[in-house]
């Protein structure tokens, strides 16, 4: 999916480039446990996108738009629209890509409203986006004017959708005009986001530790229940993150003032890989053991089906096939309905 001489591009002048072998040699081996079968077919749809340049690029909207309708004729754009369907699912956005709209399983633009007035502003930081997907919310974090976003994510097909909207993107990239809140065609330089077929453990940690390097703020969203061992993902932010760094963690947690943990006996919400659901107490207090300091309740939010369901773009089972039909506090199997903190900790 990325070649060496590639991230050597993405990441030359960038505050990551003196451990891009590092990242290089974490990249290689990842791709050489886990190239998916499919993997070849999704680069040749990303190769028979019809050439368009977009005359605009919105990054700081609830729909992230690269170009408008009249940007590309019918009949090209009937061919992207096919084309990005065969990318199927697409669970986070919403996009619009001239006059297409992704309209994703999930309206990231609902949780990124929770926390992006709340949390340090991103003007000019670096940042790591653990889990990134499709990349929704890197593309949001450059609109806020990050100076260089990190994308860490093991689905290599959420890369190439990823991919497939980074076609559209200028080669060169202007920094944001924060009075018009529009991104242009000119007068651009590099575009400074990268997302490497990663998981957090395999981030070459002791290469940032060794560089005195660290991000400024890390996003860790959906990630913590899907860990066996939890305290080594918050142990494993921590050490990616320079002192005073921002930690934003987004995850689902269970009500109740006591220290509990949810430990599903098999599946929750239908899903196979749900380890833990702390209670926000025994959150917070997992966050103070992995180091972390001044914990912020920023949120707390029962999913909806105005957030998370079934479309066009996604047409696989959603949020009301995997809650019980008589009783929509619960999941199928019983246990509470899915209930999401926004925190925000400092290292």
């Amino acid at each position: 999916m990325i070649q060496p001489e590639t991230l050597r591009r993405q990441l030359r002048n960038s505050p990551l480039e003196s451990i891009t072998e590092a990242f290089i040699h974490s990249t290689i081996s990842a791709m050489n446990q886990r190239r998916h079968g499919d993997l070849d077919k999704w680069m040749d749809i990303i190769a028979a996108l019809p050439e368009a340049r977009p005359s605009v690029v919105e990054l700081d909207q609830a729909i992230v738009k690269i170009g408008r309708i009249e940007d590309m004729d019918a009949e090209a754009r009937a061919r992207l629209k096919q084309l990005l369907l065969k990318l199927h699912p697409w669970r986070k956005g919403p996009f619009e890509v001239f006059g297409i709209l992704v309209d994703s399983e999930w309206r990231s633009n609902i949780k990124w409203s929770r926390l992006e007035s709340v949390i340090r502003p991103l003007k000019d930081r670096l940042v790591l986006d653990i889990g990134c997907g499709n990349g929704y919310y890197m593309l949001r974090m450059l609109g806020a004017g990050a100076r260089y976003v990190l994308g860490i994510e093991p689905s290599q097909l959420f890369i190439a959708q990823y991919n497939a909207l980074k076609k559209y993107l200028p080669e060169k990239y202007q920094a944001k005009k924060y009075e018009t809140k529009k991104y242009k065609t000119a007068a651009l330089s590099s575009i400074p986001s990268s997302i490497l077929p990663l998981r957090c453990d395999e981030i070459p940690f002791d290469a940032i530790e060794d560089n005195g390097l660290g991000f400024d703020t890390v996003f860790s969203m959906g990630i913590l229940s899907h860990r066996k061992k939890p305290m080594a993902h918050l142990t494993e932010l921590a050490r990616c993150l320079k002192p005073g760094g921002e930690l934003v963690m987004e995850t689902l947690i269970i009500s109740g003032d006591a220290e509990d943990m949810l430990v599903p006996k098999s599946t929750y919400a239908k899903m196979p890989n749900i380890w833990c659901i702390p209670s926000e107490l025994k959150l917070r207090a997992m966050l103070s053991e992995a180091g972390f300091e001044r914990i912020t309740t920023v949120d707390i939010t029962a999913t909806s089906m105005n957030e998370q369901r079934r479309t066009q773009w996604m047409t696989f089972e959603s949020l009301s096939d995997f809650l019980d039909p008589g009783d929509q506090t619960k999941t199928i199997e019983g246990y509470p309905a899915p209930l999401r903190i926004v925190a925000t900790c400092v290292k």
